[in-house]
């Protein structure tokens, strides 16, 4: 590569260990392989970077920081090209965005790609914590739902540039408002602290709300 994924502010970065450097670097070859002819290696290697940052503060998740750069990368890659017009997928993108990005939009996210044919969706947080809630994923594979793969991260620029709907939920002020997308503010009880019976109700609503969101989108639920 032209430049190592480890350059950070012009010079070597030294919070790594050798085995992170390593996984940066492979996350770099493999997100260039992806978006070869999208975007040039500099572009790539950046938001790689930016990316390792906004998790680089949360001990909870360091062993897995490389892996958690990677996939936040591509996802804001792919909102990039969509924001570009280089990406015509034609389909809606929905982003679900609460405080911790830890109960609710974690759980509008699981239902809207479960039951979506033909849709892409995202979430985001305000502030967002260091795990998905133990309850929320009980119960959410309750009905089926995995969402362990998922993790709290922020919203960016672009990724609210290439939304077409933001469903917002209880962050307020620190919600942020972008001209021209569709917005809906969904009243749901946050589900931290709750144990798995007291969110049951909670997991209900937001499936009922993300099926009327899908078939106002015109999008088929399985």
């Amino acid at each position: 590569m032209s430049d190592s994924p480890l350059a950070h502010a012009g010079h070597v970065r030294d919070d790594l260990t050798i085995d992170q450097q390593l996984a940066l670097e492979t996350a770099a070859t493999r997100l260039q392989r992806e978006f070869d002819g999208t975007f040039g290696v500099e572009t790539i290697e950046r938001f790689l970077n930016s990316s390792y940052d906004q998790f680089a503060g949360r001990a909870t998740v360091l062993n897995f920081l490389p892996l958690l750069a990677e996939r936040f990368a591509r996802q804001r890659l792919n909102a990039l090209a969509r924001v570009e017009g280089k990406a015509h997928t034609g389909k809606p993108t929905v982003l679900f965005l609460c405080t911790h990005n830890a109960g609710r939009s974690q759980m509008a996210l699981g239902f809207f790609t479960h039951l979506g044919d033909n849709a892409v969706a995202w979430s985001g947080g305000s502030e967002p914590g260091d795990a998905i809630n133990p309850a929320a994923i009980e119960a959410m594979a309750e009905v089926g739902i995995d969402i362990t793969t998922e993790f709290p991260k922020p919203w960016t620029e672009e990724i609210l540039r290439a939304a077409d709907v933001i469903v917002t939920m209880g962050c307020g002020d620190a919600c942020p408002i972008y001209p021209g997308r569709r917005y809906e503010e969904w009243s749901l009880d946050d589900p931290a602290g709750l144990d798995v019976e007291a969110i049951r109700p909670i997991r209900e609503e937001i499936e009922t709300r993300v099926r009327h969101l899908l078939a106002e989108l015109d999008i088929p639920a399985s």
